[in-house]
């Protein structure tokens, strides 16, 4: 085991795969000579040649469908959207031709493209740096969607997107890339396990995409999350001392339904905590599976803890994040705490 941050992770990962297969090439703004704006690219180019890492024009289209190309001639392609902001221009390539490849075609093609997004908040990047368009791609069939909250999970789920021979979504939340947060605004990252850097394999191995994890058992409340916001509600069930069950749900498309309700049914209480806007949000559709298939064993309403309906502010960037203080407001209503 190696102690790294979630860049590094991602770093890892990136290099195992390039080392591993051949067909493997990483394509995106930047990437190359600069090794990308958060550095998660860094030496790649040096190592594999332009031929496999190559810097493209600022074209988020253009870039989607040259990686739709060369997955259809047998190459596995890595693209870095350097904000998952600036991934509308590339929205038609993605849902029109990429999620539909192997449905149109039949299942005579497949596109194994992993598409890297840096997502959320954190660093006062105002409304066209901050975005977590997770909802939006989850209502599309065909492509997976995935996210991240620590080194190992990052790593592991990169290895299994890139090697999945379906495209995948894959949201890095960027206020994790240094280490996590616990939600109090101006404070710096706290540590993975004691440490500023995660336990992370050196090697290759693989997290299952479709897997959620229970990253600390409980009985009085179950609270799901995932990116950013796992770390969040650590830290307000800590500040309560709540016996809660927090559920990083990892992936988002496939989702781990048994998981999430089971632990429901065990608890009888559930809280969902993400960052991006209410209204649409992916919480919306988590909570709608939960009434399903666990009504008879809630005992209160379902919370939800989101960011606000507006474009995410620069200047008051944590009276909009869905912080601490917010987290602890809901479990003490749900809950009945003073």
């Amino acid at each position: 085991m190696a102690q790294m941050t979630m860049t590094q992770s991602l770093n890892s990962a990136l290099n195992l795969c390039l080392e591993k297969d051949p067909g493997v090439v990483v394509l995106g703004e930047d990437v190359g000579f600069f090794g990308g704006v958060f550095r998660v690219t860094d030496g790649l180019q040096a190592k594999y040649g332009e031929h496999r890492v190559l810097d493209t024009p600022i074209s988020e289209g253009g870039i989607i469908a040259a990686a739709i190309g060369m997955a259809l001639n047998g190459l596995r392609p890595v693209v870095e959207i350097q904000f998952a902001d600036y991934i509308y221009p590339g929205y038609d390539q993605i849902v029109s031709e990429l999620a539909r490849i192997r449905y149109r075609s039949g299942g005579a093609f497949n596109a194994p493209v992993t598409i890297r997004a840096p997502c959320g908040g954190g660093i006062r990047g105002g409304q066209t740096h901050s975005q977590s368009p997770e909802a939006i791609f989850a209502h599309i069939c065909g492509i997976k969607v995935v996210m991240p909250s620590n080194p190992y999970d990052a790593k592991g789920l990169l290895i299994a997107a890139i090697e999945d021979d379906d495209p995948v979504l894959f949201l890095e939340p960027k206020r994790l890339y240094n280490g996590p947060f616990d939600g109090d605004p101006g404070k710096p990252s706290v540590a993975w396990n004691g440490h500023p850097k995660g336990e992370v394999p050196e090697g290759h191995y693989t997290v299952p995409i479709g897997s959620a994890e229970i990253v600390r058992t409980g009985a009085q409340v179950t609270i799901i999350s995932y990116g950013t916001m796992v770390h969040v509600v650590e830290a307000a069930a800590r500040s309560l001392n709540v016996d809660a069950e927090i559920i990083d749900v990892r992936s988002m498309v496939p989702l781990d339904v048994e998981t999430l309700c089971a632990s429901v049914d065990k608890t009888g209480r559930c809280l969902i905590a993400h960052e991006a806007t209410r209204f649409g949000g992916f919480g919306a559709e988590l909570m709608a599976t939960i009434q399903e298939r666990c009504f008879w064993n809630l005992e209160a309403p379902i919370e939800r803890v989101c960011g606000w309906d507006t474009p995410y502010p620069h200047a008051f960037e944590w009276d909009y994040f869905p912080g601490k203080d917010r987290v602890v407001v809901a479990l003490k209503t749900m809950l009945g705490l003073p």
